[in-house]
This record gives C-alpha cells, sequence and structure tokens, in this order.
C-alpha cells in the first residue's frame, strides 16, 4: 500500500500547472475506499505575444496606422481580452491576438510589399505582354492597402467594410488586366475608377433604395431625381412628377415609383461619409465629384484616347519639347517651370513657351480625333 502512495504522489508531482498548492489537490483522500482518483490537472492556455513581434502586437490599430484609416471607421472591435491573473500580463507590453475577420485581413495585406514605381512598371508590362499571372498577383497585392482607403470612403454608408473592400478588391483585379502600361498613366490611377466603380455598383445592390436601379431609367433616376428636384427649388418651380418626367425623358410612372422608394428609404442620403461632412449618400446622385460609373468610364476613354493622341505627337517633338512632356505634363509629380529650367540650363519663360507649343499640338490631335 506504501508504494502505492508513493507512485502517485510521484506522479502527481509531474503533473502540478502553476502553484503547490494546486498540485495538492490530486492527493486528498475522497471516498470511504481509501483509494485516490485519478485528477486531471488544471492548465491555462493563452498565447502571449511578446514585444519582440511587433508584427503581431494588436494587430487592428498597426493595420490602421499602416493605411491611415482610423479603427472608428473600420469598426474593429478591438477591446482588450482580459488575461488571467496568474500571467500577471501587461496590457501595455502584451496582447492576445485578434480574431476579427478584418483585423486578420488588414494584418495579412500589411505583410505585402509596396511596388516601386519603376518595379510596378516592369511587371505590367510583363503582364500586359506574356499574361504573367504571377505578374498580375503581385500588382494586386501591392495596392491591396490603396483599396482600403478607397473602402473607407464608402464604410458609413452602413455596409460591412470587410465586403466593399473585397467589392473594391474585385475592381483592382479587373484594372489590372485592362490596364496599359504604355499610356504613360499609373496602374492605381486607372485602377481608382474601377474600385470605386464596383463598390458603389454594390451600395446600389444593398439598399432597398437602389435595389431596384436595375434598368437604365432607373439608374438614370437614382443619380438625377435629387438634383433634378434641386434645379427646380432653385428657379422656384414646385419639383413633380410629370414635370421630371418631362425633362428627363422617363415615364411619368417610374419617376413616381423611385420618388416613393426613395422618400421611404431605409438609409439617409444625408449620412456623411466623411468626418468633416462634406460628403453624403446623395451626393451619388449627383454627376460632379462622384460620377455614375458608365460616366467614369467614358471620361476613362477619354484620357486614353487622349494618351493615344499624345503618343503620336511624340516623333514630332523636339528633345526639350519631350522633356516638358515627361517631367510637367504628363508626370504624376509634375516639375515646377523654375525646376525644369535649373534641370536643363534653360530659362523659365522659354520653358512656359515650349510647354504652350506642346499643349497647343495636343488639343490640334485632339480636334482631329473629335472630328
Amino acid at each position: 500500500m506504501a508504494k502505492k502512495t508513493t507512485s502517485k504522489t510521484t506522479k502527481t508531482s509531474v503533473k502540478k500547472p502553476v502553484a503547490n498548492s494546486v498540485a495538492k489537490k490530486p492527493v486528498e483522500k475522497k471516498a470511504s475506499g481509501g483509494a485516490v482518483p485519478k485528477v486531471k490537472p488544471k492548465s491555462v492556455v493563452a498565447e502571449i505575444v511578446e514585444a519582440s513581434h511587433p508584427e503581431e502586437i494588436n494587430p487592428s490599430v498597426e493595420a490602421d496606422k499602416a493605411y491611415a484609416v482610423s479603427s472608428e471607421e473600420l469598426e474593429i472591435d478591438d477591446s482588450p481580452v482580459e488575461e488571467s491573473k496568474a500571467l500577471a500580463v501587461s496590457d501595455t507590453n502584451k496582447s492576445i491576438a485578434s480574431t476579427d475577420p478584418l483585423a486578420m485581413y488588414l494584418n495579412e495585406i500589411r505583410r505585402y510589399k509596396v511596388l516601386s514605381r519603376e518595379e510596378e512598371m516592369a511587371l505590367a508590362k510583363k503582364y500586359f505582354e506574356s499574361k504573367d499571372p504571377h505578374a498580375a498577383e503581385a500588382l494586386v497585392k501591392s495596392n491591396l492597402r490603396f483599396v482600403v482607403k478607397v473602402a473607407a470612403d464608402y464604410s458609413k454608408f452602413g455596409a460591412k467594410m470587410i465586403d466593399l473592400i473585397q467589392e473594391g478588391n474585385v475592381g483592382l483585379m479587373h484594372a489590372v488586366r485592362e490596364f496599359n502600361p504604355y499610356k504613360g498613366a499609373r496602374l492605381i490611377t486607372y485602377a481608382v475608377w474601377w474600385i470605386r466603380g464596383y463598390i458603389q455598383e454594390y451600395l446600389m445592390r444593398q439598399y432597398s433604395m437602389v435595389r431596384i436601379g436595375t434598368t437604365q431609367n432607373q439608374r438614370k433616376l437614382f443619380y438625377q431625381l435629387q438634383k433634378e428636384k434641386d434645379a427646380l427649388d432653385a428657379m422656384g418651380i414646385e419639383p413633380n412628377a410629370a414635370l421630371i418626367s418631362s425633362r428627363l425623358g422617363i415615364p411619368e410612372d417610374e419617376v413616381r415609383d423611385m420618388a416613393m422608394r426613395m422618400s421611404g428609404r431605409d438609409v439617409s442620403l444625408d449620412r456623411p461619409v466623411d468626418d468633416e461632412g462634406t460628403t453624403s449618400l446623395g451626393d451619388l446622385q449627383k454627376s460632379r465629384d462622384d460620377e455614375p460609373l458608365d460616366e467614369n468610364l467614358a471620361r476613362l476613354e477619354q484620357l486614353e484616347i487622349l494618351r493615344e493622341k499624345i503618343e503620336e505627337i511624340r516623333p514630332e517633338l523636339s528633345e526639350r519639347e519631350l522633356i516638358i512632356l515627361d517631367e510637367r505634363i504628363l508626370n504624376d509629380d509634375p516639375l515646377t517651370l523654375q525646376e525644369i529650367g535649373e534641370k536643363h540650363g534653360i530659362t523659365r519663360e522659354a520653358v512656359r513657351q515650349m510647354e504652350a507649343r506642346v499643349l497647343k499640338k495636343i488639343k490640334a490631335k485632339m480636334d482631329e480625333a473629335a472630328d
């Protein structure tokens, strides 16, 4: 019997989890038979993230810093998790890794390399010429952070941020497939229209006031009905379905139906999209800053024509005029007249005159295209 007791005591001491007071519990006698039941030792399971691994510390906050998007905008639940007192973990140095899908996604894309302009252009040309899927993947991954920023502009419309990002990513992938790197623009300049367009289309599908926007007339009404009402109000005319129908060329019953649906909307058109309150969902109806996708794409096609015509006049330009074209007119970060003059040893006025000549040639090409 002594051997049996010694054996059990040794076995229990091997399993003691944290403190001696816990380890003594298994050797307490229970039943009258004198047998000591096997007790499974208690244990505390926790993943401690050390301060030496900054990429895993509070991913939602760190990701927000990386994209300049606040956690409030992204609606990330980053409330602290209660930790075991026995672990005595400091809130300032360690945290439990978040399992929020959005936080996990932001933490993941933060690991992707942001390409330099030269690297991006090289990959874009490679994909354009060979359709290499690896090149396309690298281009998409390097711009995923930008999609988050664009999606954040629409996050206050009530849709889930992760869904907006997903739609924006689809727009980004479409842009990568269609992008022509030889037109002179950067990928993101081209892609932003597709990213915004896909997100806007998603919002139109989500809300009851825009789910009906499936026909050409319905879409036109969604974007222009409020603008027409405002215009009539400004002229002192009472807006009515018959008048708006005449102005837009849309049947009166469709105008009335859209007006009724919008008056019973589940999301306010006045809800601000930015902290300054300068942009609202209703602004999507006004084709000034946030134009409908079709109008955005039409504008994009015009830019493509412009770039084609610019390429056509290149052989006609002098060496210095080409410098003006590339370093000032087409450059995303154009040099000033003074900077170009100092760089190439010419006066500021000479640079201005050459720029005027180049712009005049471009305009002439565009006029030919219009004819």
